[in-house]
């Protein structure tokens, strides 16, 4: 997520997104109450594949804005308002994976008739303070002017013996389960649920909102340490999400933070790498991180050793190798995104102009 702006007091002068819009409703799928059990069982298989096969990944495409950046040789607002976001194989960040998902679900289609009409990209409100303010506004999030919709889920319409729900999935944050949220909160609702993690303690829940049955209010307690942290994100899920890539793609490209991370059947991190952006020339560092078999480990390393290949430590090499094949990468592919991310970060005027889109968006947004 990107940080609170580091220069409050200067003007926001342009709109670094376009307003987002979004489709006509879909007609729900109608199922049985073991109908329901079966779609979720395969559902839930087809997305426990993708979180192995495809890794989130918010690092290629800010080396593709870069390269756009130096192929244009204008200021990277410029660049920025007219660049189209690509969305390629492997490369994903929650849109992306949003697709993929959709794509797989869709191939269930003959078993389950309508399936893929009623399967759609949703919207998400990440860590809304004021909920009620936020659904009571309108009837959607075009209502809401300072409305980010940084994030996507996938939703399926659902109709269970005659009662209006919704099926969710969240690749993006790497959980590994299709959750049922019925309008009436009754079965076959999931209600609260447990994500562990090696270092904190996550658990969910999704329930229609009271305010507006257009939203979802998802909630989230967080344990670390003793202490808990609670948020609520709004899935907006009476309509379809058109914007993914003009929207929330694009507003991903100027996070201040970037992560590659391979993840496992249960939703948990495998391998990877992430790191701030902001660092100054050779203070700017990542952390990798990797599985050797008897530990799991965190490195942290500056990219400035990967101007130069010779400088870079053989027990170094050895660990980016390791990582690269639990991320499922060909030989030799993590190292090449690092020296190429060696000559983004140590790009200042790139770097100071990209937080600047990213603290105009975080001043415009809730």
């Amino acid at each position: 997520l990107a940080s609170e702006p580091r220069t409050p007091d200067r003007d926001v002068t342009r709109l670094p997104l376009p307003p987002a819009r979004w489709g006509l409703q879909r007609s729900p799928l109608e199922l049985t109450s073991s109908t329901h059990e079966e779609l979720v069982t395969l559902a839930e298989a087809e997305l426990r594949r993708l979180l192995v096969t495809d890794n989130y990944d918010s690092v290629n495409n800010f080396i593709s804005l870069f390269d756009a950046f130096e192929k244009r040789k204008e200021p990277l607002y410029a660049v920025y308002e007219s660049y189209k976001p690509p969305i390629r194989a492997k490369k994903h960040t929650c849109v992306g994976l949003g697709f993929e998902l959709i794509r797989r679900w869709r191939a269930m289609d003959p078993e389950f008739p309508g399936l893929a009409k009623a399967t759609a990209l949703l919207s998400c409100e990440e860590a809304v303070v004021d909920v009620r303010g936020y659904v009571t506004s309108g009837d959607c999030p075009t209502a809401v002017a300072e409305a980010e919709k940084e994030h996507v889920m996938v939703g399926v319409q659902i109709r269970v013996d005659g009662r209006p729900g919704l099926l969710l999935a969240d690749p993006g944050y790497h959980v590994p389960r299709v959750v049922t949220v019925m309008q009436d909160g009754l079965y076959p609702h999931t209600g609260w649920f447990t994500q562990t993690d090696d270092q904190f303690l996550k658990e969910y829940s999704y329930a229609f909102s009271p305010h507006n049955s257009n939203y979802v209010e998802w909630r989230e307690r967080t344990t670390r340490d003793g202490t808990v942290k609670r948020q609520t994100s709004l899935v907006y899920t009476a309509r379809p999400y058109l914007d993914g890539v003009n929207v929330t793609e694009r507003r991903n490209l100027v996070y201040n933070f970037r992560s590659l991370l391979a993840r496992d059947q249960k939703g948990q991190l495998v391998a990877g790498l992430y790191f701030p952006v902001g660092a100054r020339g050779k203070d700017a560092s990542f952390t990798l991180f990797f599985d050797t078999g008897a530990e799991k480990r965190k490195t942290k390393h500056k990219f400035s050793v990967f101007t130069d290949d010779i400088e870079i430590p053989k027990s170094l090499s050895d660990e980016i190798e390791l990582c690269n094949s639990q991320m499922n990468y060909p030989q030799g592919e993590l190292r090449r995104i690092l020296t190429k991310l060696a000559k983004v970060v140590s790009h200042q005027p790139f770097i100071e102009q990209m937080l600047e889109i990213n603290e105009d968006i975080c001043r415009i947004s809730l």
